[in-house]
Parts: C-alpha cells; structure tokens; sequence
C-alpha cells in the first residue's frame, strides 16, 4: 500500500541572510528589506495557504529571525507548526571553528526553547552547508534529525558520520598523493530528511545579483513542473517514500509563488497514501521502524 510523507521546511532567514555578507561586505539595505519583506508578509501569506488546507509544516528559524521578529514568529509557534534550528545569522558551518559551530548551536537551541517552551530536536544548516563535525555536534547536542544532506533524495537514512577520509586532488603533489579510495562510511545516530536543491525555491525564483547561477525570473510553472514529475516518478517507482519541499518566506510569500504552492499542493493531495507531517513526525516514523529507509554504504575497507 502506498504511503508518503510529504512536507515543507521552511527557512525563515528574513535579514539574517543578508547580513551575513560572507565576504566581509557591508550588507545592502535594500537586499535587507527583502529579509523583511519574508518576516512581515511572506509568514503571513504561507499560513494562510498552511491553514487553507490544514498543513503543519516545519520552520527553520536562525534565532536571529526569533529575536529580531518575535510577534511574526509568534504566529507560527501559536498555529502549532514545528520549529527547528538553522543557526544563528544564517552561517556558512564550513567556514566555522569547532567552537563557533558549537557556540552558534547552544545560543540557537536557548532563543528557540525559551520562545516555544520546547527544545528543538531537528536542524537545517545554512545554506545546506555542513561540516565534518556536523553529525558529532548535533549528536552532543541532543539534535534527532538534520535536513541538511543528499545522500538520498527520497528516503530517509541515519545519516553517516563523516568520519570517512578522502583525498582531495592536488595536482601539486605527486599523483601517488591523491590515488586512495574514500574510506567506508559509518552511520551516526541522527536521521536525515534528505534535502534537494531540486525541491528548493530559492535557486530559481530568487534574484541575486552576487549568485550568477540564481535566476529569479524563472517561470513558477516551469518550478511546479519540475516539482510535479518529480513526485511522479517517486510515486509510480516507489510504495513508500518522503517529499520534503524546502522554501522562504521571502521567495514563496511572493504572488505568484504562493499561487504555485496551491496548485502543488492541491495535485499531490489528488494521489492516495498521502500524509502530510512535519520532518519531527517523519523522523518518529522512521526511529519507531513505522516508516521504512535506506542504508547508506561506501567506500573501502577501513585499516
């Protein structure tokens, strides 16, 4: 019997993603009050959608977002909708110290549990950008599941270690220097949701001028078809899979975006077997053996 776990993340970056200039740059205002934009009227317009067709969804929110924008933020918590972690000012983690990414995780779960009154167990890095201490962290931390890599696309996982080693190529040093197979993975204890630039909003709907690669003016039918065929072809390959959607308050708030969300979500709701849940629901399932997975495997033989 078909089931499927369909859901959104939504990561509500507001000004912290563009404060965060990563190029030591000073931010642009005007690309702040598109942050903005996200926080005061993007939220409202995604609930309004959550509440037409009785969604919960999973917001990832930089415990800047929490403390810059607390009765936008308040509307969120008091309709009941999870809420998971997703830094601070939406840091590069690959660009952190051990000790930042640890200080940024610890200030992050104290700003989301003192404004919910529970202690978040799920994260999304920012950016999608992780570490090799990414899994041993969350781990520390008491963090269940991450949204972060794309080990899979459908199914979930326990998501492995990182503590694989594998060797850059470096034309610099002789070839002997770089001709090693990766190591095997080995599983951590945190379940992945797996993310997808595929199922993401921002690539092709948001205008960055500094991101060639972002688009901004593509055609939401042509995002709603990419999406469409991709639930299709997991839909007739698979009895059991998981959707996760991932967007922004700043893109998919947009009109014409928003129009988009209706019409995705009235089709996929057109097939049997679906439940829509939030990524902490998908992870229950999965940890409880509910819901089946995948195993990730790789790599040779460690010493």
């Amino acid at each position: 019997m078909k089931r499927v776990l369909v859901g959104y993340g939504i990561d509500v970056d507001a000004v912290s993603g563009w404060i965060n200039t990563m190029d030591g740059s000073v931010a642009d205002p005007t690309n702040v009050s598109r942050g903005l934009f996200g926080a005061m009227v993007g939220i409202e317009r995604l609930l309004k959608i959550w509440d037409k067709y009785g969604i919960k969804a999973t917001w990832f929110v930089p415990a800047h977002s929490i403390e810059s924008f607390g009765p936008q933020l308040a509307k969120v918590r008091d309709s009941g909708h999870e809420f998971g972690l997703h830094g601070y000012t939406h840091e590069n983690v690959g660009r952190l110290s051990v000790e930042q990414q640890r200080d940024v995780l610890q200030r992050s779960i104290a700003a989301l549990t003192a404004f919910t009154g529970r202690r978040p167990v799920g994260w999304t890095a920012p950016s999608w950008s992780t570490s090799k201490e990414t899994p041993q962290l969350l781990q520390e931390h008491g963090i269940e599941y991450d949204h972060s890599f794309m080990y899979h696309d459908s199914q979930m996982y326990y998501l492995p270690d990182q503590t694989e080693e594998y060797v850059s190529t470096d034309v610099s040093k002789p070839a002997a220097h770089w001709m090693r197979p990766m190591t095997e993975l080995r599983e951590s204890a945190i379940v992945e949701i797996p993310a997808s630039w595929y199922l993401d909003d921002w690539p092709p709907l948001q205008l960055n001028l500094k991101q060639p690669t972002t688009h901004g003016f593509v055609s939401p039918h042509v995002v709603e078809q990419i999406w469409r065929e991709q639930f299709d072809y997991l839909y007739r390959e698979h009895e059991t899979f998981v959707f996760p959607i991932s967007i922004h308050p700043q893109v998919s708030g947009k009109p014409h975006v928003a129009l988009m969300h209706e019409r995705l979500i009235e089709y996929i709701n057109t097939h049997e077997g679906v439940e829509w849940m939030t990524m902490e629901e998908m992870a229950a399932e999965f940890k409880s053996g509910r819901f089946p997975g995948v195993t990730i495997t790789g790599g040779a033989p460690r010493p």
